[in-house]
């Protein structure tokens, strides 16, 4: 079987559903706000893998489908985050510097498919965890399912930039490493790391150079709803 067909097969449908507004972490909701204006990224990572699909792609029968497949999957992110939103409002400020960063990522010239992989890795993985800490019992299982896809489209993007023999620039390191300040900019310093705005871009910096965040292996333990303590409405739907 592909290695790219493997790493596909992995993944798990869900559908998005309208969620309900809950209690926020103390210290966080401006942050909330702040990364949820990011979401305006996960369409023009479906944009940036299309231009990916134009250009010369690995030699292997799996890479295609694992790519169009992680492109419907954007469609469906960009869905569950606005339903999120609908539910919590928006920052006016935030959203429209959000388009900005939207557009430096859009028009560095570095490979499509390359700069989805330092994307989903370095920034969409600092803001999914901060959301499974920080977030009410909806943002939760929105960032859970919202990960478990995300986990095979960094390692299909990765694998895929290095069988075409691209590594990343310091262009790239600079735009997320100033993507993730911003989304952060809000949280200062403080005794709880998960409202200490350093922690998150350490995180980052690790996801970036070594591929694993130690920091955030709490996520795994990270508080999860209890079916038979929260309204059906806030609940994924699997299948």
């Amino acid at each position: 079987m592909s290695k790219y067909t493997q790493l596909v097969s992995r993944k798990r449908a869900w559908t998005p559903l309208a969620v309900t507004k809950g209690e926020l972490k103390p210290g966080s909701e401006e942050t909330i706000l702040r990364c949820l204006s990011l979401r305006t990224l996960e369409l023009p990572v479906k944009e940036m893998l299309a231009q990916g699909l134009e250009k010369e792609l690995p030699d292997d029968p799996g890479v295609l489908p694992a790519l169009i497949s992680n492109m419907a999957d954007e469609d469906k992110h960009d869905l569950a985050l606005n339903r999120v939103v609908a539910v919590h409002g928006t920052d006016a400020r935030a959203e429209r510097e959000a388009q900005a960063i939207r557009t430096s990522w859009l028009e560095l010239p570095e490979h499509p498919i390359l700069k989805t992989a330092i994307l989903e890795r370095s920034v969409f993985f600092v803001l999914l965890p901060f959301f499974r800490f920080c977030g009410d019992v909806g943002i939760r299982c929105v960032a859970s399912d919202v990960s478990r896809d995300e986990q095979v489209h960094t390692a299909v993007h990765a694998m895929c930039a290095h069988d075409l023999g691209y590594k990343s620039t310091p262009a790239l390191n600079k735009l997320r490493r100033a993507t993730v300040a911003w989304a952060m900019d809000r949280l200062g310093h403080s005794a709880d790391k998960h409202l200490n705005k350093d922690f998150w871009l350490r995180q980052s910096d690790s996801l970036y150079f070594q591929g694993k965040a130690p920091g955030l292996a709490d996520t795994q333990r990270a508080r999860m709803p209890s079916f038979f303590e929260t309204s059906n409405v806030n609940l994924p739907k699997y299948g």
